[in-house]
């Protein structure tokens, strides 16, 4: 498929008012969807063990089993009819306000271009392996899927409150990079570590990060790479808590205190922390040394 300029501040021409395409299915390639499959094999016989039940439950529920990139109208159709969530395709990454209306509506954005085959280990920007793939399982799991919708609703009050930093921070370090205690151990749900071959198996064995119970003031606080892997994983006890904090809370004076605080630079342990494995931070210097 042709490729398209992923950050976006514009509606390109021929797209709709919220920002939506059609996936154009039938114009992937061969190539495209050998990319998939490829991709698709070698994180499904990784993932078991590793993965949380709930995505891997999800990845079965859905069918994305199936050979090729998945068709999102039949996608949609199954989602819907689990969580009220439909998968809708976008040319890039759309504005934030775009992206939260759709979120808060039940409407998953994503991207309708996939990797080249020598992109398989990185890409910088999310495509439709990593949005179908990685995150799409678990809005087959009914908790996560209102968690997802009340963190769409609450992005929306942050813009009004200029605080999207620290919500942003929430999503990296739940939606993309988040691990949950399950009673085999840690496990992944985040999409950002599922739908990477390196990171499913950095984020649980290495000894370098460190992994932490999650508490919402200190992970909006604590700061992120988007080039590699992460130092710091916030751990969940459970989905139903995840919703539970996210819908108790009132963010508006959370956010008030956060802003007369210091950001928390990644790598960091800080009082208070419930510390479940403490990191030797030792990577940086096996990856530059």
């Amino acid at each position: 498929m042709a490729e398209y300029t992923h950050v976006l501040a514009t509606p390109p021409e021929g797209v709709a008012a919220d920002w939506t395409i059609d996936q154009h299915w039938d114009r992937y390639s061969a190539e495209d969807h050998a990319t998939w499959d490829t991709l698709f094999a070698r994180q499904a016989k990784l993932l078991p063990g590793r993965a949380s039940d709930a995505w891997l439950k999800g990845l079965g529920v859905l069918k994305l089993d199936r050979p090729g990139i998945p068709d999102f109208r039949a996608l949609s159709d199954r989602l819907m009819a689990l969580t009220g969530w439909q998968v809708v395709a976008v040319p890039g990454l759309v504005p934030d306000d775009v992206f939260f209306d759709h979120m808060a509506n039940r409407r998953f954005v994503a991207g309708n271009f996939i990797r080249r085959p020598d992109q398989l280990d990185y890409l910088e920007e999310p495509d439709v392996f990593h949005d179908v793939f990685g995150h799409v399982p678990m809005l087959a799991d009914p908790v996560f899927a209102d968690y997802l919708a009340a963190y769409g609703r609450g992005g929306q009050r942050a813009l009004g409150l200029g605080a999207l930093k620290y919500l942003s921070r929430l999503y990296w370090y739940t939606v993309e990079f988040g691990l949950v205690a399950e009673p085999e151990g840690l496990r992944i749900y985040g999409a950002g570590i599922v739908s990477s071959y390196s990171e499913s198996r950095f984020a649980l064995d290495d000894l370098s990060p460190d992994r932490l119970m999650l508490d919402l003031a200190r992970v909006m606080r604590t700061e992120y790479r988007i080039d590699d892997f992460q130092q710091n994983y916030f751990v969940i006890p459970s989905f139903d808590e995840l919703l539970r904090l996210t819908v108790e809370t009132d963010f508006a004076p959370l956010y008030e205190t956060l802003k007369a605080l210091p950001d928390i630079p990644v790598a960091t342990v800080v009082e208070g922390d419930v510390v479940l494995n403490r990191g030797t931070q030792d990577y940086a210097r096996r990856r530059d040394g």
